[in-house]
């Protein structure tokens, strides 16, 4: 289990990466953001979630009288070729998106940010995981829009839950995919003192 030095705090209502946290036996606060979410002109992906995840972790730690010094801030996306996908509004929507991933690839662009309020210092940074989906059937997208699974994730699936089914391969971080990159937050964390994996070798 990490040793934590401080409170940590994650500025996010996902209940998938307050999981992943969980799973690693880290101790922290779960404060969701209330950060606008909405896409500028001419942002590229990979800005945009920098962008969010840092307004996230820093909206939050603005907060005087919350209690905390560790602040992480995460946004996902999905992109196929250059266009951004975000949550279906509703089935008909889920269904072009699913057809539209069918039997090709594309990207899930999740950034990162862990900021320090005590020092100020804020390290960020996006990650690129691809995913290739198999030839889907009128059936099968049906089907799993009945589930109920695709209407609060972007891109319309969960690689995570029932649209697993649908992934034969990925590229890259899976838990990047989920939501949140486990590898390079951890890794982060580490760099600003906020935890110590495994204890000391003393």
């Amino acid at each position: 289990m990490p040793q934590v030095t401080d409170r940590i705090v994650l500025a996010s209502a996902s209940p998938r990466r307050c999981e992943m946290l969980t799973r690693l036996g880290l101790d922290f606060e779960v404060i969701p953001s209330s950060t606008d979410e909405a896409l500028l002109a001419n942002e590229a992906p990979e800005a945009h979630v920098i962008r969010l995840s840092q307004a996230k972790a820093l909206e939050v730690a603005k907060h005087h009288e919350r209690s905390g010094r560790w602040f992480i801030g995460s946004d996902t996306v999905v992109v196929r070729d250059e266009a951004i996908l975000g949550k279906p509004v509703d089935a008909a929507d889920a269904a072009a998106m699913l057809v539209s991933l069918s039997g090709r690839s594309h990207r899930v662009i999740s950034g990162y940010a862990v900021h320090d309020r005590e020092s100020g210092q804020t390290l960020s940074a996006a990650v690129t995981t691809k995913v290739f989906f198999k030839d889907l059937t009128t059936r099968e997208i049906e089907g799993y829009i009945a589930t109920g699974e695709p209407f609060d994730k972007a891109g319309s699936y969960a690689i995570q839950g029932i649209g697993s089914f649908m992934v034969p391969k990925i590229e890259g971080s899976y838990t990047n995919v989920v939501g949140l990159p486990l590898c390079e937050v951890i890794a982060a964390l580490e760099e600003l003192g906020a935890i110590e994996l495994f204890g000391s070798s003393d």
